[in-house]
Formats: C-alpha cells, sequence, structure tokens
C-alpha cells in the first residue's frame, strides 16, 4: 500500500528449536504518523526493530520499509534509527562524535549543529561525551539519528534514563518530528508518554501482534460507569435489584462502579433520582492504555486480540 511507510508479513525470527522471538508478524505502519510499538521484555520488540534495519536476518516472511527491503541502502538512506544503548567516542566532544557519524554517513555537515539544537543540546555540544549523563546520551543518539534529516526514525526506548524534563523534551520533538510529516516508531515503556504523542500502537507479547490500532480502538469500550450518590448505599442496593448484584460495586466512599453494559447512565440517573437518591456525578470510566496492555500482556496464557499465527509457547530464551 503507497500510504505504509513499513509493513511486515508474517514476519518471523527463530533463534533456535526453543526460542522463536517473533512470530507470525504483521505489522502496518502508515506514513506521517507516530507508531507506538509496545510490549513486555522479552516480547521480541528489538528484535523486530533490528530485522526492519536489516540488522537481524529474518528465519522467515518479508518486510518493506521505506519503499524498500529491509538493510536496502536505499532504504537506509531515508531512515535514521536508535537500537538500545548509543555508543559514542567518549573523549570526542558530542559535537564531533556527530561530525564523525555525518562523514561516515554522508551527511552534510551543517546538519550536526541543527541536530544538537533539536534535541537540546547546543550548550554541552564542545563537552567530552565522557562526561555526559545518561540522558545526555540518549539525546545525542537522536540527534545522530536524525543527521541525514530522515522521513523515518526508528528509535527504541528514546526516552531510557531521561529526567522528567528530558522526557517531555523527547514527547515534544517527537511531535515537532511529525509536524514536518516524519513518520516515527519507537519502543517504551512509558505507557503515559505513549498515550501523549502516538496516533497508533501495536502490542506485541510472546513475539505475537496481540493488538494494533489506534489508542481508542486499542482501549476499547468504556470500562463501566462511575457513580457519586447518597446514600451510596441504597443506591447500590437499588442498581442491584434492577440490573443484577454483579453489576454493581464499591469504588470508595460515595462512589459506585457500574459495569459496562450493565445499563445506560441516563437509566441509572432516572432510576435513583425516582428513588430519591440523590446523584451528584455520573460519568464513564475510560480504560488507560496501561489496564489494556496488562491484559493483553498477561502471563496466565494466551492474551486476547487478534492473533496473526498459530499459538506457539512462550519463548525460553533470553529477552530480544
Amino acid at each position: 500500500m503507497a500510504d505504509l511507510m513499513i509493513e511486515t508479513r508474517a514476519l518471523s525470527k527463530r533463534y533456535s528449536s526453543d526460542v522463536l522471538a517473533v512470530d507470525q508478524l504483521d505489522l502496518k505502519v502508515r506514513t506521517g504518523e507516530i507508531y507506538g510499538f509496545l510490549g513486555p521484555n522479552g516480547a521480541g520488540k528489538s528484535t523486530t526493530l533490528g530485522m526492519l534495519l536489516g540488522l537481524v536476518r529474518p528465519t522467515s516472511g518479508s518486510a518493506t520499509v521505506a519503499g524498500h527491503a529491509p538493510g536496502a541502502p536505499a532504504g537506509l538512506a531515508k531512515l535514521g534509527a536508535l537500537i538500545e544503548t548509543p555508543a559514542f567516542y567518549p573523549y570526542l566532544s558530542g559535537r564531533r562524535n556527530l561530525v564523525v557519524f555525518a562523514r561516515l554517513g554522508g551527511s552534510p555537515l551543517k546538519n550536526v549543529d541543527k541536530a544538537l539544537e533539536t534535541v537540546g543540546l547546543t550548550g554541552a555540544a564542545k563537552r567530552r561525551v565522557g562526561t555526559y549523563s545518561q540522558g545526555m546520551r540518549q539525546r545525542l543518539g537522536v540527534a545522530a539519528a536524525l543527521l541525514k534529516e530522515p522521513g523515518l526514525l526508528i528509535l527504541d526506548e528514546p526516552s531510557n534514563g531521561l529526567d522528567p524534563q528530558g522526557v517531555v523534551e523527547v514527547r515534544d520533538l517527537l511531535l515537532e518530528l511529525r509536524k514536518e510529516g516524519r513518520t516515527v516508531v519507537f519502543s517504551s515503556h512509558l505507557l503515559g508518554e505513549v498515550e501523549q504523542v502516538c496516533d497508533r500502537v501495536g502490542v506485541v507479547n510472546r513475539g505475537r501482534l496481540v493488538a494494533e490500532g489506534t489508542l481508542q480502538e486499542i482501549r476499547g469500550a468504556s470500562g463501566g460507569t462511575l457513580v457519586r450518590a447518597e446514600p451510596a448505599d441504597q443506591a447500590q442496593r437499588l442498581i442491584a435489584e434492577r440490573w443484577g448484584g454483579e453489576a454493581v460495586a464499591g469504588a470508595g466512599p460515595g462512589l459506585l462502579r457500574v459495569t459496562a453494559g450493565a445499563a445506560p447512565a441516563a437509566d441509572i440517573n432516572q432510576a435513583l433520582v425516582a428513588a430519591g437518591v440523590r446523584v451528584s456525578e455520573l460519568r464513564p470510566i475510560d480504560r488507560s492504555l496501561e489496564d489494556v496492555f496488562l491484559e493483553l500482556t498477561a502471563p496466565s496464557g494466551p492474551p486476547s486480540g487478534p492473533p496473526t499465527g498459530p499459538p506457539s509457547g512462550p519463548p525460553t530464551g533470553p529477552p530480544q
């Protein structure tokens, strides 16, 4: 499809007979979006990103990245990447490191200062990288990924090691890159940040894609209705009598949680007010991305969601 920057088809990676790191993965990343790639440790995220960059050879399946096969020079010319912990020459300054990378990659040297400014390292550009904090090294890694002014960025945990201010700066950077028309794929464990910047997300567990879509699609239906009423015990009794005891539960002082789909909020309000119960709040309980993520990646068995291949046993090898 012309509007896809990345597409994988049954992409798999098996390291041994016991270790299936990625299993029949079908990803679709659209041009110009921020795509969050989520999963617990060992789910296959880094292996997948490595295959997209041509660093890891797939066992089976195929992928198209920026219109080319992974690792093809024409495709690599269109993307920048930060995978795992970036490595630099510690005795060179931040700026000098980027100059080296620009020359090796054939990027214009004028892009060095622009990249440093973009990631907020202009003031530390002349300092030796050996004196940088982990967060500063992460930012320098993002700067290195920007040297080619790529249309596609693949970032593995770009906020790793950053303080709260640094996390906000990376968030603003990702949003700015999208405004410039770039496509960004990044993995992260900071689900709150993912919710604030991503257009769509894909969730992997045990090497399989268990969900993919917009945040609204991933979160699905409301988690129910929160009711604040007085007296709460009378309200709970009335709701249980009309819609069943399993439909309502206490949610704190003066608060009740009515199960999603049990009854429309308007019907709940009408029934309580008619019985003389004072209702001061009625609102849907939206499920957070964290709630859904924990459900999809539960260790107690195959998670729900659209599987991309036949179930396989959980990998027993090291996290990838």
